[in-house]
């Protein structure tokens, strides 16, 4: 992407730590604009009735002028750019969590159609990071680097891209969000290559997932036009034999030691979405704290 969009109440640049991430401030504005359609209803509104999710997102498009959805479909896509860092210009008093379960709405909907999220049984999920965890995933596990991965390799439906908010946090050192692109991995052409990731891996995940089946698919894949696409999550695949184990632990040492990681704090409001075909992202261990807490909200989907 040469150039970028100009839309009257929403400030776009290049991200100071990569030009493949899109940067949208939304301004004071917009934001107090939207503070009366989004109070029409409350979430659990939202949930219920999903026609309501595109009335909230209707709201953001047309103080965009119509022109926010179709610019943040054409960065996605657009495979030098394919992220964007989304956050308000300022954390006003009526910026809360709600407020922002409902912006996160309006962007998805804006993309495509959530995919329905069966950890929660609903179109999104919320999850909290705290000092102590009983739970059988990484996601919540504070004091873990959560590894970059993507996302949906487990279920039946395509994730084309993922939407994730930063609701709220208290007492935060560390965790910070890492992310990479594929074209820029020094190890992508070696490891999507190799025909061990081109095998069927079988995926399955834990029980907080509520998923009752198992999938098979490639790690590796290539687009319409012979580019690599990756679907991998440390977690979950379920090697067949030591071929597939040796692959699985040289990929994620090749990922997690990549110098073109990029990692960055990101403050409480802010939402990254990201093509899930060619972005990875993960998590940086917290510092120790025993008040440590973070909730993050996510939705996943396919565009229209």
């Amino acid at each position: 992407m040469n150039s970028l969009a100009n839309i009257d109440g929403f400030k776009i640049s290049f991200h100071e730590k990569s030009k493949r991430i899109i940067k949208i401030i939304i301004t004071n504005e917009v934001l107090n604009k939207l503070i009366f359609p989004f109070n029409k209803f409350n979430v659990s509104t939202l949930e219920y009735k999903p026609f309501t999710r595109f009335t909230v997102s209707k709201s953001l498009e047309d103080l965009s002028k119509n022109k926010l959805g179709s610019f943040l479909k054409a960065v996605l896509k657009d495979r030098n750019t394919g992220c964007v860092f989304i956050e308000p210009e300022e954390k006003i008093s009526k910026i809360d969590k709600n407020f922002l379960i409902k912006l996160s709405t309006a962007i998805s909907h804006l993309l495509g159609i959530p995919n329905h999220d069966s950890m929660s049984g609903k179109f999104y999920a919320r999850f909290s990071v705290k000092h102590e965890d009983s739970s059988d995933s990484y996601l919540r596990k504070a004091y873990i680097n959560m590894d970059l991965h993507t996302d949906g390799t487990y279920v039946n439906e395509d994730t084309d891209w993922v939407v994730m908010s930063k609701l709220e946090e208290k007492n935060v050192k560390g965790g910070e969000t890492c992310i990479l692109h594929l074209d820029d991995w020094e190890h992508c052409e070696e490891l999507s290559k190799d025909p061990v990731g081109r095998q069927n891996f079988v995926w399955g995940s834990p029980k907080s997932k509520n998923v009752n089946y198992k999938v098979e698919h490639p790690i590796f894949n290539n687009d319409k036009k012979g580019r690599p696409e990756i679907s991998y999550i440390d977690q979950f695949p379920e090697p067949k034999n030591m071929e597939q184990g040796s692959f699985l632990q040289k990929l994620s040492d090749a990922l997690e030691e990549s110098k073109y990681k990029i990692v960055t704090e990101l403050p409480v409001g802010s939402i990254i979405i990201a093509n899930n075909h060619f972005w990875l992202h993960g998590r940086k261990p917290f510092k120790e704290n025993k008040n440590l807490s973070r909730e993050l909200l996510r939705i996943r989907g396919k565009f229209n």
